[in-house]
């Protein structure tokens, strides 16, 4: 049965990490648009890499300690994208450059979910994260940490990072959309997972 065992498969420590990385947000959210001296673009750089770090340690716990989920699977993307979104927004708002970035990012992800809603209607998810969206995601993160902690950089350093964030973010878009369209072997049945995985 679905509720059987469902605490056991919730409250994980892969999870908690992913619930961690959601609760951070208003916190950076808060630190940066207030941000009035070094040491606050400093300690809000520190929450994106601790945001960084425990996005890259939630994925190999779960493999470690046998803890992937449906659950899991849909949390720990949803706390990507949330972070990228509110982090790209923020930024945004300084370096008005960034809307661009922020137009592709809607796009991709609206596309991204329009095909998973898709592909769960006939009982197949994607099994994980493609190569091309993780290194996208990593070069985000770096040029989104480098922003915060540098308030003063230049606009032409701003306009470059967002264009070679942009290339990323293109090239990722284009490796889901063939993915999607080809059904390549990146799926999953929903099936796979026992009855009481959530």
């Amino acid at each position: 049965m679905i509720i059987k065992g469902w605490k056991k498969n919730l409250f994980t420590i892969p999870n908690f990490l992913s619930f961690f990385r959601l609760l951070l947000i208003p916190v950076y959210i808060t630190i940066y648009l207030h941000a009035s001296r070094p040491r606050d673009h400093v300690m809000a750089a520190s929450i994106l890499a601790i945001s960084c770090l425990t996005d890259a340690l939630d994925g190999i716990l779960a493999r470690k300690l046998h803890m992937i989920s449906k659950f899991g699977k849909f949390l720990d993307p949803l706390a990507d994208k949330a972070t990228q979104c509110a982090l790209t927004i923020c930024l945004a708002i300084r370096y008005p450059v960034l809307w661009f970035l922020m137009a592709i990012f809607v796009v991709k992800e609206s596309f991204q979910l329009l095909a998973g809603i898709i592909e769960l209607r006939k009982g197949r998810m994607l099994i994980g994260a493609l190569p091309s969206g993780k290194i996208c995601t990593s070069f985000l993160f770096l040029s989104f940490i480098l922003l915060v902690l540098f308030p003063h950089i230049s606009s032409t350093i701003v306009i470059l990072l967002t264009m070679i964030d942009s290339i990323f973010l293109l090239m990722s878009f284009a490796n889901y959309a063939i993915v999607y369209h080809l059904k390549y072997n990146h799926f999953e049945n929903i099936e796979k997972f026992h009855d009481n995985s959530i």
